[in-house]
């Protein structure tokens, strides 16, 4: 928990009056609980109460107190995820800051993943906004591919479209941005263009492009790039009505042979500047996103909900990005050497344990030992 300082979260708290109403169990005391409960996997409320009460005499150093199963869940249920939103952003502000020193090139992965939320409780806030394959909500993440961390972050319904979210979403000058059909929308790529940003995505299979140029494909890159052109768009208004803001611009149109698929797949860019291959290289790195969603939902509290309204759901979510963050925080902080995973695994087994404290115990005991040694016996 050295990864966030107690005074930046106090000082979150007080813009939101988050702890106008909270007699004893305050906004920290609630962070923490939730914390414990993605780090430790506990299953349930009831369990989660017994197993963080059982360390109770390392809740000082926390800043912390006993837990009870009811104030936790009212505590879920009533009270406003900002604070907890906040502190996700600032973390991810922060844990960024850090890491992307160690890169020189800025590249954003860009997806979204569903939560299913069905049945008892779910149902009532959920059914009104199923589509025909999902019930639930959608987290909407902007990722940093070098660094292995999210730096955005938004929530909506199952029936929002990926890109309605996309256009709040802050743009980098000089940033890389990769994304899939999801967000194929041509005046936002032209938003992106106009920040002086790169992307690389997908066309879809009905666009109409005109060939203003072929460009040479390298030797070593024949067989792999089927074709590398220079394309702009036909028409000003592709769908009748919405005008086309890329329209007399143009696009890198690359396509690449799949070895393991029979059609191959066709990349838009408005990168002119990088080979072809390094251009099918950013967009086969579009799978880190994939690997952070499957991370966080396999490793971290979020397939089963310690609450059922939309507002504990949002709760343990952003509580498991915070997790996250602290986790990588601590895994770059240490320079450890073994993966995220790997180092999760000790802090889950070592999770009340004072790593400086233990080694400074270590080593008293050996200088105790070796000064036995020298001194001889008197008797």
């Amino acid at each position: 928990m050295k990864g966030l300082p107690r005074a930046a979260f106090d000082q979150v708290v007080a813009r939101h009056k988050a702890a106008k109403y909270c007699k004893h169990f305050k906004p920290w005391n609630h962070l923490i609980a939730m914390v414990y409960a993605q780090i430790s996997g506990t299953p349930s409320l009831r369990a989660l109460e017994t197993s963080f009460n059982a360390h109770a005499s390392h809740h000082y150093h926390l800043g912390t107190s006993t837990l009870k199963k009811s104030t936790l869940c009212d505590a879920n249920d009533k009270r406003s995820e900002a604070v907890f939103s906040e502190t996700a952003k600032m973390l991810m502000t922060q844990v960024s800051r850090k890491l992307r020193q160690q890169s020189d090139e800025l590249v954003y992965l860009l997806d979204s993943t569903s939560f299913t939320l069905k049945g008892k409780g779910f149902d009532d806030w959920t059914m009104s906004t199923r589509t025909r394959n999902t019930q639930g909500m959608k987290l909407h993440v902007l990722y940093e591919s070098k660094s292995e961390v999210p730096v955005h972050f938004d929530f909506s319904a199952a029936n929002v479209n990926d890109i309605e979210r996309a256009w709040s979403m802050p743009l980098e000058p000089g940033a890389r941005y990769v994304f899939d059909k999801g967000y194929n929308d041509y005046n936002w790529w032209h938003k992106i263009d106009q920040a002086t940003g790169l992307f690389v995505t997908r066309f879809k299979r009905n666009a109409s492009l005109k060939v203003v140029r072929q460009l040479d494909i390298p030797e070593q890159a024949s067989g792999l790039i089927l074709s590398d052109e220079i394309v702009e768009f036909r028409t000003k208004y592709p769908s009748g009505k919405r005008v086309n803001q890329y329209h007399g611009q143009p696009l890198r149109r690359v396509t690449v042979q799949r070895p393991d698929k029979a059609t191959p797949i066709v990349l838009a860019t408005n990168d002119f500047i990088s080979s072809a291959l390094e251009i099918a290289q950013r967009y086969k790195e579009r799978w880190g996103i994939e690997l952070f969603f499957k991370w966080i939902k396999q490793h971290l509290k979020i397939k089963h909900f310690l609450g059922h309204s939309e507002n504990a759901v949002r709760i343990q979510i952003l509580t498991a990005l915070i997790s996250y963050l602290l986790v990588a925080l601590l895994h770059h902080t240490n320079q450890a050497k073994t993966s995220l995973w790997n180092f999760f695994c000790l802090i889950r087994s070592t999770i009340f344990q004072r790593p400086d404290a233990e080694a400074a115990a270590v080593r008293r005991r050996r200088e105790t030992h070796l000064i036995t040694e020298n001194q001889g016996r008197l008797f």
